[in-house]
């Protein structure tokens, strides 16, 4: 009997948990949906905002998954999990918090509209945490769909540090791009902050001593993807042309009805076992 694709989602922006019905937090609790309708299975994991209110949304931690230490430039950061579900949908959303990166304090800016200058440690954190997670999960995603520029170390650290980890050195890493900003660029020394086991300073030349802006970091993103979804109506052209010369699988964007994403996966799998049959 074929094994069920599954699917492992890295969401910045998910409703309920944000508020707001915007167009990406709707496609963000949708696609899980959709996909284990039609037979996948899934994991959808996203940061644990201090806006998000644990009692109203029902979040508890996960002890077993809890308690492990990422350490980002020789300081100890423990990993909280926390779960919660919805219900209508019948999913799962894991959340990855941490008492000085998520509490008490709102999504990637504070009430006054500032960005936090940590965002460059948070956006770490997040990648690190949900792969470690899923590592302890002994679980084997075929996709890994990256939304929201706090997903945007995953690719890196999946093609790089967890290249020879079983769990992931077969996965298809798809990055989304979509009407988004980062008004704070993240410090020089941030490629310094990215360095562990397997990811080497050639591997973030790009951005060695840069200030890393909102483009630096989606073209980090897009260097490590196996492919890309425009899923904001608007899109740089420059982007654009950045993802081309880098030669990726391309969606542009299409509106943002779930079923165009599910069958963009279908087919990239499918890519992907025509390639391993040559």
């Amino acid at each position: 009997m074929k094994e069920p694709t599954r699917v492992l989602f890295l969401s910045q922006e998910i409703y309920p948990y944000l508020a707001e019905e915007t167009e990406i937090r709707m496609l963000n609790r949708k696609l899980p949906e959709l996909c284990q309708a039609n037979g996948c299975e899934t994991r959808t994991f996203m940061p644990k905002f201090g806006e998000i209110n644990e009692r109203r949304n029902q979040l508890h931690e996960v002890i077993r998954l809890s308690g492990m230490n990422l350490i980002i430039e020789d300081t100890d950061h423990p990993l909280l999990l926390k779960v919660a579900s919805i219900q209508s949908a019948r999913i799962q959303i894991y959340f990855i918090d941490n008492d000085d990166f998520f509490k008490r304090r709102k999504g990637v800016m504070d009430e006054n509209g500032v960005e936090y200058t940590d965002n460059d440690e948070r956006t770490i954190f997040f990648a690190r945490g949900v792969l470690e997670t899923v590592k302890k999960l002994r679980w084997t995603p075929d996709i890994i769909h990256c939304s929201g520029w706090m997903s945007a170390l995953a690719p890196l650290y999946i093609k790089k540090a967890y290249k020879d980890t079983p769990f992931f050195n077969n996965a298809k890493v798809v990055f989304s791009l979509y009407d988004q900003t980062m008004n704070r660029a993240f410090p020089e020394n941030f490629w310094r902050k990215l360095l562990i086991d397997g990811v080497s300073k050639d591997d973030v030349k790009q951005i060695i001593d840069k200030r890393v802006t909102y483009t630096n970091l989606l073209h980090l993103a897009i260097d490590y993807s196996d492919a890309v979804i425009q899923s904001g109506q608007y899109l740089p052209k420059a982007m654009v042309e950045y993802i081309n010369k880098a030669g990726k699988t391309f969606m542009p964007y299409q509106g943002n009805d779930p079923k165009v994403y599910l069958d963009f996966y279908r087919q990239l799998l499918d890519k992907g076992n025509d390639e391993e049959s040559l």
